[in-house]
Order: structure tokens, then C-alpha cells, then sequence
């Protein structure tokens, strides 16, 4: 049998066995509340300050009343070192909700406490994926409208995703409106003469952190963006297609519903973009190595 995990909930750490919530807590009831995932790299954190930013303003727009987040970097530090993941590539999940009080609609008053939940984990590279490129699939997006908050309200997502996922995609790319928004728990990005072109941040999508990073690379390597709606009726006429995420990093897209992509390989734009942010990620915060 495996050791159990440690896990982190309202300052303490515990066996993840052992942890337990209220039944009566708003994240259960209503899904209130907001979470991130950060990634280690061997035991550093990439952009752990834009992920800090983005959970207090989701924290801000939905009203919890949570102040610590300075905190949360020794939280996650303890349960990397743990859970024994120092010498992996792991990712930590950490959840906010508006903790437990008595079922009703309306906010509970400012007494009561947050629940503050966090995890560990093993979080591999998808190497032959990241190599090859992978098949999406598009669906009208269902979700709501303030898609910048990093809910845990994501049954429309994983509705979405698992129709997708069972068709043999790799994520699901949403359209809302006759205009690509993101995926499912990515972000899209497409390349035409050698522009890289995505959604600009706004409440149909949520503000990715890896997107983030990747813009920050196309301005230092020159690569042009320009951040405007794509039209669905324009996907085919892409040269490339790649996904952002903390999971999937820089993942090029090779085939879009029935649409080979380019010429069915990961395009030289997306190679660029991907090399470098292996170099930030890898070589300079893992110290290994990293080249497909």
C-alpha cells in the first residue's frame, strides 16, 4: 500500500487520509471558491508571483476575504519536500473557498474563515506529445461570463472535456460566438506569416500564466503577437496552432477537428517559442537539459 500524502488544510499539515471538510462548506455546496496549480521544476517554482497575482484577484472578484497568499509559497515548498517530489517535476494545487456557515444564497458575514486546502503531486512531461503535436476538437463554449476568475466551478469544462477526451482528443478548444475563446483548461494561441495570434485577456478567458510567459518570449525573440479574436471560420487558415498550460506547457497542435494543421507537424514558430521556454523551465530552473 502506498504511504499516504501530506497534505495542507487551514495550517496544518496532514496524512491525506486524514483530511476532512465540513459538509456544510460553501466550496461544496455552491463550488465557492477559487484554486491554482503551480509547477516545480526540481523543486522551483516557475512564475509563482503571476500565479499569486491572479489568485488574488480571483479572490477579489468572488469576494473571499483571504489576505495570506504571501504564505503559500513555504506551504507549497513544505509539501514538495514532503511528499519527497524535490527531485521531480510537480505541480501544487491550491484551493480557497469561502468555508463553511449554513446554506444560503447569499455571502456568509466576514466571520467566517476560508477553507485553505493544498496538495502535492507528480506532474511528468508529456515528451511525446510535446514532440509530436496533438489532435483538439472544438464546442461552443457553455461556460459563464466571468471566465477570468479561476472558479472551481468547472463542470462545464469537464462536460466538455470528457466528450472530447473520448473521442481521442487532447483538449477541447472552445468557441463562443462565432470566435475561438480557449480550451477547456488551456489556453490557444495560432501562428499566420509568422504572427502569433491569441484571444486578448478579458472575462471570456482566464489570464493564463504560461500564456503569460510565452508572450514575454515572442517580444524577446521578435516574433510579432497581436492579441485579437480568432473567427472560427478562420481556423483552417492558420499556419500553426499551439496550446499554453501549466500542464501542457508549450503544446503544438497538429490537427484541429478534421483539419491537418500546417503540414501535420509542429510548425517552426511554435519550435521557437517551445525551445525557449524549455531553456526558462528546464535548463534554468531544473538544471537539466531539456530538447526534443
Amino acid at each position: 500500500m502506498l504511504r499516504p500524502s501530506t497534505v495542507y488544510l487551514n495550517g496544518q499539515f496532514i496524512s491525506h487520509d486524514r483530511a476532512y471538510i465540513s459538509p456544510d462548506d460553501r466550496g461544496f455546496y455552491f463550488a465557492d471558491g477559487v484554486y491554482e496549480v503551480v509547477k516545480f521544476y526540481k523543486n522551483k517554482a516557475f512564475y509563482f508571483a503571476e500565479h499569486m497575482d491572479r489568485l488574488v484577484n480571483s479572490l477579489k472578484e468572488i469576494k473571499i476575504n483571504y489576505t495570506e497568499t504571501e504564505k503559500l509559497h513555504d506551504v507549497c515548498s513544505a509539501l514538495i519536500e514532503t511528499n519527497t517530489l524535490k527531485k521531480l517535476h510537480a505541480g501544487v494545487y491550491i484551493q480557497i473557498t469561502r468555508g463553511a456557515a449554513p446554506r444560503i444564497h447569499r455571502f456568509p458575514g466576514n466571520d467566517v474563515k476560508p477553507t485553505i486546502f493544498a496538495r502535492a503531486f507528480h506532474m511528468p512531461v508529456c515528451i511525446t506529445e510535446l514532440s509530436e503535436g496533438v489532435q483538439v476538437l472544438t464546442r461552443e463554449d457553455i461556460r459563464w461570463l466571468k471566465c477570468n476568475v479561476k472558479s472551481i466551478a468547472l463542470l462545464p469544462n469537464t462536460l466538455l472535456f470528457d466528450e472530447v477526451a473520448s473521442q481521442g482528443a487532447f483538449e477541447c478548444v472552445l468557441v463562443r460566438n462565432g470566435f475561438v475563446t480557449e480550451a477547456s483548461h488551456s489556453n490557444i494561441l495560432a501562428v499566420k506569416n509568422g504572427v502569433v495570434q491569441t484571444h486578448p485577456d478579458s472575462n471570456l478567458i482566464l489570464p493564463g500564466i504560461t500564456k503569460l510567459a510565452v508572450l514575454r518570449i515572442c517580444k524577446k525573440l521578435g516574433i510579432p503577437v497581436v492579441e485579437k479574436p480568432i473567427e472560427e471560420s478562420a481556423i483552417t487558415s492558420y499556419d500553426e496552432w499551439f496550446l499554453t498550460g501549466t500542464g501542457s506547457e508549450v503544446m503544438p497542435v497538429v490537427k484541429i477537428n478534421d483539419h491537418v494543421v500546417g503540414n501535420g507537424k509542429p510548425g517552426p514558430v511554435t519550435r521557437r517559442i517551445q525551445q525557449e521556454f524549455f531553456r526558462m523551465t528546464y535548463e534554468e530552473l531544473a538544471g537539466e537539459k531539456f530538447t526534443i
